[in-house]
Order: C-alpha cells, then structure tokens, then sequence
C-alpha cells in the first residue's frame, strides 16, 4: 500500500493564502554616533517613537550591540531603513520577523 495523499478535484483548486512577512530594521551600535543624535533620528523617521522609547532602544543598542527599532511591511521597512542609514545611523541589513 501507498502512503501518498490522493488529491480530489476539490483540494486542488484551492487557494491557500499566506500573509505577507515581516521585515526587522534593525540599528547597529558605532563609535562616531552619539545618543542624542541616535535617539533624536529615531523619533523623526519612525512613525509613533517617543522619547522614552527612542532613549530606551538608544542605550538598548549601545549596550547590546543593536536594537530592533521597527517591524512590519516590507515596502515601509525599507523606506526607515533607507532614512536611518542616510541620517548616519549603523544599519543591519533587513531580516525577516
């Protein structure tokens, strides 16, 4: 006897639907930014950053070595990638929540 699934007319026509993933943006620790203009940068390109937050994930990169700052779409993860980096920030490359 076969192990091997018998697919009907049923199961082949349907459409499985998977949501799209997430992307991290992901800032690095470096010798030449300093806190204030890393937390001051996060509070102007990410969309709802506070100060307690952005100052949190600030000293979170210093004293680890990175931070993820932001997670969703692609398409936006990209454009605050592309805005930290081009404002001086260490960026990693983007990954996959």
């Amino acid at each position: 006897m076969s192990a091997t699934p018998i697919l009907t007319k049923e199961n082949a026509s349907k459409t499985v639907k998977k949501p799209y993933p997430n992307f991290k943006v992901i800032v690095l620790n470096d010798d030449f930014n300093t806190f204030q203009h890393v937390a001051k940068t996060l509070m102007t390109y990410i969309p709802g950053m506070t100060s307690d937050r952005a100052w949190s994930l600030t000293e979170q990169v210093h004293f680890s070595g990175q931070a993820i700052v932001w997670v969703g779409p692609q398409e936006q993860a990209e454009l605050y990638h592309q805005q930290l980096k081009r404002a001086g920030l260490t960026m990693a490359p983007l990954e996959t929540a």
